[in-house]
């Protein structure tokens, strides 16, 4: 019983962390949960779904934070949205048949991307103010389209939400201030966790007691997070951040490369 009881207050901490920081920063918090589930020894299936199911309540969490604090541009992440839905259908399937030590190589890669990115993505605010939609439309808009399926199957595949996509898309395209595409891209994850999960749910992929007790931190932790992200300074924590995940990744190649 005891195990038990230590094992769902862990589950409920890390869902705690990954509300809080997937909120702040915009990202989703499967970038914490599904690194801490793969850790743990769980299937592929098994880990993209249930941290999704878990990012899916920390993202209602935070978007109703974000719809109070009216800080969401709705008709772009509606449209981001849209476009990533199919992708979080394709990306559920693909998760049934991944080995796992693909899935580690797959998923370290990503997450090297995503700390170099959380490092680095102060610099974006330097292109907020440019006219990139007027000077480029048709290039932009097809990399927005694009990148926005692309989010959707990472979002189902890894579990992660696709955060990582939709922030800097939002940024570069629509010239959207971090302050205000972070808000939206929850909205779009919101929307595009909840057909992955619905999706991996009809597969049977969950454990629903694990999502659930993820889900019990992630939603407390949306809340903290929306909040805290009015008036905290982010620099420092994107670089602790980014250092994490960036170790991780690490961790997870080198042992793909080590059974190779």
């Amino acid at each position: 019983m005891l195990d038990t009881f230590a094992f769902v207050l862990v589950l409920i901490v890390v869902g705690l962390l990954a509300g809080t920081l997937g909120s702040m920063i915009g990202v989703g918090g499967g970038l914490i949960m599904t690194p801490a589930l793969t850790v743990m020894g769980f299937a592929p299936a098994q880990i993209s779904s249930t941290s999704l199911f878990a990012v899916t309540f920390g993202s209602a969490s935070s978007t109703i934070s974000y719809v109070r604090q009216k800080k969401i541009e709705y008709h772009v992440g509606v449209k981001a949205a849209a476009v990533a839905i199919p992708g979080a259908i394709i990306g559920a399937f693909i998760s049934s048949w991944l080995p796992i030590e693909s899935f580690k190589l797959y998923f370290g890669s990503l997450l090297l991307i995503a700390g170099i990115y959380i490092a680095y993505s102060g610099s974006l605010k330097e292109k907020q103010n440019r006219p990139t939609v007027n000077d480029r439309k048709l290039e932009l808009f097809t990399l927005f389209y694009t990148g926005a399926f692309g989010a959707g199957i990472i979002s189902s595949l890894f579990g992660i939400g696709g955060g990582i996509v939709f922030v800097p898309l939002m940024v570069l395209v629509f010239g959207m201030s971090l302050n205000t595409a972070s808000p939206t891209s929850q909205l779009a994850l919101l929307i595009t966790s909840f057909v992955g999960t619905v999706t991996h749910g009809v597969l049977g992929h969950p454990d629903y007691f694990q999502a659930a007790s993820l889900s019990v931190g992630a939603v407390v932790g949306g809340q903290i997070g929306a909040k805290v992200s009015l008036k905290a300074k982010e620099s420092l924590l994107r670089k602790m951040f980014s250092i994490s995940l960036i170790a991780v990744a690490i961790k997870f190649i080198s042992e793909f490369v080590g059974r190779h």
